[in-house]
């Protein structure tokens, strides 16, 4: 499939599309005008997407500088009446919160959508925050698609909600419904707006104390009305198997799960499916509580609608047992399958249920670490920054390594160990900041190019301002890596393709008052050793911006020019030091059974970076 059939293709056609898929053409259906990122996976596809088509398109579309400000952006163009779409990955709702609740009281006049792609079992993220809670905490109503069709419909079902009731919706998705790929029947892509008009009301936009009172109460009102919508929508539906004994309260990726194990074991249940569940739909639920013995409940990660319907059970003095995660039946952490759904439903049905894993191999799968890839810039910083560190004669155990959420932070592995604290997006020179007035250790903290613009600036000026004695490293490898290689605004290319002006790095630190500001090759190994050992030892706040571009950019480059350099080990030159294998750590360099080192022509890029690491000069150039 090409990314612009989802532009192009017709009603009524068909599409194999990846959840995240779905939602661009979902949005596109809706007649969205505006959409605005911070690109984070699971949800990255959407924006890959939508910077492919987004001219074609005539939408207007923004990689922007945090999950915050694309919120901003796209809560703004709902205000002024056209249709928006944000999205960003469940911690990048943190990010956004504080404009996010705000939002929902003014309300909006073209539908916002807000889209939440949590990360069960944590696969590429650092916490497994269910933010269902965030819908609750926010007073938003909540779409919780299955399915990539579901994503797709949903979204215009999302749109016209918003519209009538003047409030953005969130949408949460997880990694297997953002990541699976279906078969979506395709509906019509309608005419958006091209400009709105902001109608000024500072009673509803202007979150004083005095107006967001009354905002307050209208809110409330709002979702007593929505909760009606959901306890009649179309989107919740009832899944009669042909069994009272037990009913199934499930939503979202869950419900694939429970159908799986239901279907292929023929068990007879009732299931409710809940794709519209917040408001919660109390009279649809106490329905379908009555009509069934028992209940279980299977959603991922907490226990939110567990409560909501053992809530209503107390309200209503309804005397039936209530299985889920509170009772131990089903575990409270990480993403189901359907072996897990299966064992939860065998402690209650008398059935013996065919559980997957009984076909699958008993041999355990090799850990497969995560590693920085062959060419990559920042293994040249890792490895200078090493020697420096060695040279000066510093202990390791008087230095803090403050690290953040990228590829940086696979320096955590041996031989670098650069990695000692890690907590949140941005927050790297934050903590280090605290370490250097909580303790005599010298505080090197890592932050990517992006990571920086996103939430780097304010704790460096806040360095600055307290005379902190740290060395920030920079790592500015031309591109939003770890995500899959978006823009940022430290490049010169914008979220529509177009050319946009780079914002400087180092203007922005010697702006903040920085004194040491050096920008390095890191593919010189010599003048990065020699810069680092001069930083090491300045007393302040001391700036390394360590450019070069992301492997993936050089690559895409050198098949574009038909380019292809290979490395290969001089066997008569390699005294077998392994320096290359046990301190460099490129991926593309193994050791043979008989102890020679060679280099995978398949693994390596070519970027002869570690021709500077070999003291024999033995690696060459491969003929």
């Amino acid at each position: 499939m090409k990314i612009k059939e989802i532009l192009t293709k017709k009603e009524g056609e068909k599409l194999f599309l990846l959840g995240n898929e779905a939602a661009v053409r979902g949005a596109l259906e809706g007649g969205v005008s505006v959409a605005s990122t911070y690109p984070g996976t699971p949800s990255s596809e959407i924006g890959d997407v939508f910077y492919k088509i987004a001219r074609e398109a005539g939408i207007y579309f923004e990689f922007s500088a945090n999950e915050k400000v694309a919120l901003e952006v796209s809560a703004a163009a709902a205000s002024a009446g056209l249709r928006s779409f944000t999205f960003m990955k469940h911690v990048g709702l943190n990010v956004a919160a504080d404009s996010f609740l705000s939002t929902v009281y003014t309300g909006v006049r073209g539908g916002m959508i807000v889209l939440s792609a949590d990360d069960p079992s944590m696969y590429s993220s650092q916490n497994e925050q269910d933010n269902r809670i965030m819908a609750r905490l926010a007073g938003i109503p909540l779409l919780e698609p299955s399915n990539p069709q579901e994503v797709k419909d949903l979204m215009k079902f999302g749109f016209e909600l918003s519209e009538q009731f003047e409030i953005p919706v969130l949408m949460r998705t997880t990694t297997r419904v953002s990541h699976m790929r279906g078969v979506v029947n395709l509906g019509l892509v309608i005419k958006r707006k091209e400009k709105g008009c902001f109608k000024k009301n500072p009673e509803q936009y202007v979150v004083m104390p005095a107006h967001v009172r009354k905002l307050r109460k209208k809110l409330m009102e709002k979702l007593t009305r929505i909760k009606e919508k959901a306890n009649n929508s179309p989107v919740n539906k009832i899944i009669d198997k042909g069994g009272r004994a037990l009913g199934i309260i499930t939503s979202g990726g869950a419900f694939n799960y429970a159908i799986d194990v239901v279907s292929e074991n023929n068990i007879e249940v009732k299931i409710l499916k809940l794709a519209f569940s917040h408001p919660f739909p109390e009279k649809l639920v106490l329905d379908f509580i009555n009509s069934v013995d028992s209940i279980l409940v299977v959603e991922e990660v907490e226990p939110i609608m567990e409560k909501e319907v053992l809530a209503i059970i107390g309200k209503h003095n309804i005397a039936k047992k209530v299985y889920g995660k509170l009772d131990g039946s089903l575990p409270r952490i990480y993403e189901y399958n359907p072996d897990i759904v299966s064992l939860g439903i065998a402690k209650i049905v008398n059935k013996e249920i065919i559980r997957r894993e009984k076909f699958g191999t008993k041999l355990p799968l090799p850990l497969r670490p995560p590693v920085l890839c062959p060419g990559c810039p920042h293994r040249g910083t890792f490895f200078a920054l090493k020697k420096a560190v060695k040279k000066l004669k510093l202990r390791e155990e008087d230095i803090i390594y403050s690290s953040d959420i990228g590829c940086y932070a696979l320096a955590i592995q041996a031989p670098y160990k650069m990695a000692d604290y890690c907590i949140s997006m941005g927050s790297s020179i934050g903590i280090g900041c605290g370490f250097t007035k909580a303790t005599n250790q010298k505080v090197i903290s890592f932050i990517g190019d992006s990571t920086f613009f996103h939430a780097g600036i304010p704790p460096l000026i806040n360095a600055v301002h307290n005379k902190d004695n740290i060395l920030i490293v920079i790592l500015d490898n031309r591109t939003t890596g770890m995500t899959g290689g978006q823009t940022n605004p430290g490049v010169p290319i914008d979220g529509m393709g177009n050319p946009a002006p780079e914002v400087s790095i180092e203007g922005i630190a010697k702006g903040s008052g920085v004194e040491f500001v050096k920008t390095i090759d890191p593919f010189n190994l010599k003048k990065t050793e020699e810069v680092f050992k001069e930083a090491l030892q300045f007393e302040g706040v001391a700036v390394v911006i360590a450019k070069h571009p992301c492997a993936m950019i050089t690559d895409a480059e050198n098949r574009k020019k038909g380019i292809s350099i290979k490395y290969a080990i001089n066997q008569e030159e390699c005294i077998k030091c392994l320096i290359c294998v046990k301190n460099f750590t490129c991926p593309a360099f193994f050791i043979e059974k008989d102890g020679s080192v060679n280099i995978n022509s398949l693994l390596c890029n070519g970027c002869g970076l570690c021709t500077q690491v070999c003291p024999k000069k033995a690696i060459e150039v491969k003929e």
